[in-house]
């Protein structure tokens, strides 16, 4: 049995498939996340600071909610610091994985929050406060520039890593709300209809529920080993397949090493006898070139043995 194994590292150059985005150098994400984090702080204290001056239990509400930005931003930012760690006997792969978990858990924390705003909005159906629309509209408005400008640091990103997603769809969430407190803000300054407030703070939870979904589902499967999103299995099947001398392909797994990096194992069965280090590095150049599969290993057998993986119940 022969073996290749090929990490992808120095070919850039090749373009990826559709629905693969390089990733921005971890720089960049770190100032990102340096500057959206202090953002994010600022206000929550400016925002903590004129709702105890004012006694706008709202505002100290939205505060504690502006908490969450700043978890979520910290747990993000962790996941991709944790992913740079260099691998070692005991994680072989690093850690990579711990951009998905990040996402994950920042998806989870974007449920909470949603839960936190809907139940408050039902409680404010019951017994609507005396809310001082035109102060309240003000702060949030800079609450809508600060969650803006954050999440736009991070729209770039949202295709490519679900990590960066998930600090993009919380800022935005946060954004949407903002702007949702801005116009009830206004429309109870001029009819003083108090009902507004809850209505707008329910169909903002919606939006965000239907985001924040699609995230957790996705961060669920990459946590689950799935194949990743974007990359279809029959296709690269048929792709090994096609290969000259190749009779078969059998255990082929693909699965999220990070929430960029796809690993792939393979066995090809080639029964004219082992092609060579050549015909493997043909193999690694088109898995990245065709399906952005950087980190790929592969099993050429000749059929001397039968494989005990061949059946395709076995895994």
């Amino acid at each position: 049995m022969a073996h290749s194994h090929h990490h992808g590292h120095g070919h850039s150059h090749h373009g990826h498939s559709r629905g693969h985005v390089h990733a921005a150098p971890p720089e960049r994400w770190d100032r990102a996340f340096a500057l959206g984090i202090a953002l994010n702080l600022a206000y929550l204290i400016a925002e903590a600071g004129a709702g105890f001056l004012s006694g706008s239990v709202a505002l100290l509400a939205d505060a504690g909610h502006n908490l969450s930005d700043v978890l979520g931003l910290a747990i993000a930012w962790g996941g991709a610091a944790l992913a740079r760690a260099a691998p070692s006997k005991r994680f072989t792969y690093g850690l990579k994985g711990s951009t998905i978990l990040a996402a994950l858990a920042n998806a989870l924390l974007l449920l909470v929050a949603l839960g936190a705003i809907a139940t408050e909005a039902v409680q404010r159906f019951a017994a609507p406060p005396i809310v001082p629309g035109l102060s309240v509209a003000v702060v949030a408005a800079v609450g809508i520039a600060i969650n803006a400008v954050t999440a736009w640091l991070f729209a770039r990103g949202r295709h490519g890593d679900v990590n960066i997603r998930g600090a993009f769809l919380h800022m935005l969430a946060d954004a949407m709300v903002s702007a949702g407190v801005v116009v009830a803000g206004v429309v109870i300054w001029l009819t003083g209809a108090g009902w507004i407030d809850p209505v707008v703070s329910l169909v903002i939870a919606g939006v965000i529920f239907w985001q924040t979904w699609g995230l957790l589902r996705e961060t669920v499967e990459m946590s689950l080993a799935a194949v990743p999103r974007g990359i279809d299995y029959d296709g690269v099947s048929a792709a090994l397949a096609e290969l000259p001398g190749v009779t078969e392909v059998h255990d082929l797994h693909i699965w999220p090493m990070s929430t960029t990096e796809p690993g792939l194992t393979a066995h090809l069965c080639v029964p004219a006898g082992h092609p060579g280090d050549a015909f493997l590095h043909e193999v690694q150049e088109m898995l990245h070139h065709r399906f952005a599969i950087g980190h790929a290993t592969i099993q050429v057998e000749t059929g001397a043995r039968p494989c005990e993986l061949a059946d395709e119940r076995r895994v």
